[in-house]
């Protein structure tokens, strides 16, 4: 199995560490081109090699430092101009995603870690579940919190929003309550219950469905209007730590506590066993944090965060390792695709994001 790994300093010939140094152009194209020299190769800036750039970060692997506890959830807004952060600290930052990732925002609120958070479709507000119980609406532009609803009585694992129609959003909580909000309501106006604690939810294409993982390992379908389960995914064995709808809508990815990452057929009439993918190489580590996986921006990779300190790369159709990209020095709970460019995004338990290019795909 072949596997690209995200080097800290790549190896040159000759041994001795490698100098990055951008390359003199005056063409814009061969500014994305990074040139490697070594002081032992003979000549002081001896040319040995020649990277491409792949994205317009400032660097090919960027650090963003400033949480004060485990980061759970990290996204890039719908312009990939931006990005928000959740943590363990309460807080929800803000940065620029391009030049120096500038944190240019802190959101506060919240009473308890934060552990999941989503961009609005216009990129104007973010809605977070929390520790807290509570489900909040953020204004992204004034950073004040427009909403906060307290349905829920135990840890709110999980939140989504609708990607068509009014913007709904999903909450799934440790109360076994999946329950379903309007921005114009004070209430919530659905709730399905199910018999074991809920850790990940998610809307279907048409958000006319939810998707709901949790304790007892399968993943539950459930129709909107019949309020009832239409039906269920099983194959995991063990808790269902994050789930993410493909672009197209066709196909919901897993990540599960028994270190398997899968991918469904959820289309109407798809055969009885919906499992076309298992993925292995993400474990999870005796923390047991809900590690939420992601689809590229075309659907034809998909990525999830690791215990073992890395973000690992798929291919969707082959359920091929592109990529274990190393970096963190804790677990990565979140990661998430950048939606113009091939960049990947990871939130760690130590407290850091990185932002890393990647290969584009063909």
């Amino acid at each position: 199995m072949s596997v690209e790994k995200r080097k800290e300093s790549p190896s040159v010939p000759g041994g001795g560490g490698a100098l990055v140094k951008r390359a003199k152009s005056d063409s814009e194209e061969k500014d994305k081109e990074l040139i490697l020299s070594t002081e032992r190769s003979g000549t002081h800036n001896a040319l040995v090699g020649t990277i491409k750039r792949t994205s317009s970060l400032q660097a090919p692997v960027m650090q963003l430092i400033g949480h004060e506890g485990e980061v759970y959830s990290c996204k890039f807004d719908p312009s990939g101009q931006h990005i928000a952060s959740a943590s363990y600290d309460r807080q929800i930052l803000l940065w620029d995603t391009y030049g120096e990732c500038k944190n240019y925002g802190v959101l506060r609120g919240h009473t308890n870690a934060i552990l999941e958070l989503h961009w609005s479709r216009d990129g104007s507000q973010l809605y977070t579940c929390s520790a807290d119980k509570t489900v909040c609406i953020w204004d992204a532009n004034t950073g004040e919190r427009t909403r906060r609803w307290k349905g829920h009585n135990m840890v709110v694992n999980s939140c989504q929003v609708a990607r068509r129609g009014p913007e709904h959003i999903v909450s799934g909580s440790d109360d076994g309550h999946i329950k379903l909000w309007d921005s114009r309501e004070k209430d919530a106006v659905q709730t399905y219950t199910d018999s074991y604690q809920v850790t990940s939810v998610c809307f279907s294409d048409a958000g006319d469905m939810i998707y709901s993982g949790g304790l007892d390992n399968e993943i539950k379908v459930w129709d909107m209007r019949k309020k009832e389960v239409a039906y269920t995914l099983t194959g995991h064995m063990d808790t269902i730590a994050g789930l993410a709808l493909s672009p197209d809508g066709s196909s919901l990815l897993s990540n599960s506590m028994d270190n398997t990452v899968r991918i469904w057929d959820v289309k109407p009439f798809a055969p009885a066993d919906r499992c076309t993918q298992v993925l292995q190489g993400a474990p999870h580590g005796y923390e047991k944090n809900l590690i939420t996986p992601c689809w590229s921006t075309d659907g034809s990779q998909v990525a999830c965060g690791s215990a073992d300190r890395t973000a690992v790369i798929w291919e969707a159709s082959s359920g091929k390792i592109l990529y274990k990209l190393p970096g963190h020095k804790g677990c990565v709970n979140d990661v998430d695709w950048h939606p113009k460019e091939p960049i990947i995004m990871s939130g760690s338990t130590d407290k850091t994001i990185l932002l890393g290019e990647v290969k584009e795909t063909k």
